[in-house]
C-alpha cells in the first residue's frame, strides 16, 4: 500500500510519502512488536498529516484478553483488538493526523477469505464508530463475476493485467495501485482544499 501511494502521490513540492509499515506485524502480535509503542517512537522523529493504515492479514489468530485466550473474531477478541486499534488511532490523531483505514482484498483460499471478510467487517464497524473512513478494497480486487482472479481488466484499456502475487494473498504493484487509486485522489482533494483554506485565512 505504501509503495502504491508513493508512486501515485510522491511529489517533493506537494507530498512526502513516508513508510512506517513493517512486515509480519499485527494487532494480535504484540509479543513481537507493540504497535502502539512503536508508532509513538515513529511519530517522535517524523510528524505526519495523514495516516493510511492497513492491517489484518497477519491477525487471523487468537489473542490474549484479560489473561485468557480469545479466539479469532470472538466477542473477547473484538473487545481486545478494538481497544488496541482505538488507542493506536488516538495516538495518530493526538498529533493531528487525518486517518484512513484500507481494508483487505479478496483472498484466493476460501477459508482464509472467510476470516478476512469477517475481519474487514469488524474493522469497518470499528472505523465507523470512531469516525475513520474505511476504504473497502474487495470490489476492486475481483473480476466482473465478483470472483478472485490473478488478472484483472485495466480500468482504461480493459486489457487483462496481473494484479495478484503468486501467494494468493498479496497484490502485484499494479494491483495495489488499483486498490488505492481512489484513496490517492481523495487525499489530493483533501490536501488541495486544506491549502486553499489556509491561504484564504492568511
Amino acid at each position: 500500500v505504501w509503495a502504491a501511494l508513493y508512486h501515485q502521490l510522491h511529489d517533493p513540492k506537494s507530498f512526502q510519502v513516508v513508510k512506517f509499515s513493517q512486515q509480519s506485524t499485527g494487532f494480535t502480535r504484540y509479543s513481537s512488536l507493540n504497535l502502539e509503542e512503536h508508532v509513538k517512537e515513529q511519530l517522535s522523529g517524523q510528524p505526519i498529516d495523514i495516516a493510511v493504515i492497513s492491517f489484518g492479514a497477519n491477525d487471523t489468530q487468537g489473542v490474549m484478553h484479560k489473561g485468557r485466550y480469545a479466539a479469532l473474531l470472538s466477542p473477547e477478541w473484538k473487545a481486545e483488538i478494538g481497544a488496541r486499534v482505538a488507542r493506536y488511532i488516538a495516538i495518530l490523531r493526538a498529533q493531528g493526523a487525518v486517518v484512513y483505514w484500507v481494508g483487505l482484498p479478496v483472498m484466493r483460499k476460501e477459508s482464509f477469505d472467510a476470516d478476512i471478510r469477517g475481519m474487514n467487517a469488524f474493522f469497518a464497524e470499528e472505523m465507523s464508530r470512531i469516525g475513520v473512513p474505511f476504504i473497502d478494497t474487495r470490489p476492486m480486487s475481483v473480476d466482473e463475476k465478483g470472483q478472485y482472479a490473478a488478472y484483472l481488466a485495466d480500468p482504461e484499456t480493459k486489457a487483462p493485467r496481473l494484479a495478484r502475487a503468486n501467494d494468493g494473498i498479496h497484490m502485484s504493484m499494479r494491483g495495489y495501485e488499483r486498490l488505492v487509486s481512489g484513496l490517492a485522489g481523495r487525499i489530493r482533494h483533501y490536501v488541495s482544499r486544506a491549502r486553499k483554506l489556509a491561504e484564504a485565512q492568511g
